[in-house]
């Protein structure tokens, strides 16, 4: 009975061991300081986007690349947002759309079209 005990005990452990190590493997792995997610384009969102506001904007937003991009493009025309250059704008929608896309499990409304937004007051123009 001890030896069916011991084995039983083993083959529980070895199997929680197992399920512990596959599933933080495919946890994905968080930036510390900002908490976005690394992946290919982190960089180019954490110095362009981090500088001007929290990065707690986009971990809270879900937008397709559309969505991303009228964004990007009211920034630009509206709270001073640099142009970027074809290769950084690239990189920058194809990690925000990838790791911030709409989720299903998300009940939220699709992002207002940058024409939608209100204007901003203090722009000079």
């Amino acid at each position: 009975m001890k030896t069916l005990t011991k084995l039983f005990t083993s083959l529980t452990l070895g199997l929680l061991l197992a399920t512990n190590v596959s599933a933080s493997d495919s946890k994905q792995k968080i930036d510390s300081e900002t908490g976005l997610i690394i992946a290919n384009g982190f960089n180019d969102v954490k110095t362009n986007c981090t500088v001007c506001h929290s990065a707690k904007f986009i971990t809270l937003q879900r937008g397709d690349r559309e969505s991303w991009k009228d964004m990007i493009v009211w920034m630009q025309e509206t709270q001073g947002l640099w142009q970027f250059d074809a290769k950084t704008e690239k990189s920058i929608l194809d990690y925000l759309s990838t790791n911030y896309a709409p989720d299903s499990k998300i009940d939220r409304r699709k992002n207002l079209p940058a024409s939608d937004l209100p204007v901003n007051p203090y722009d000079k123009k």
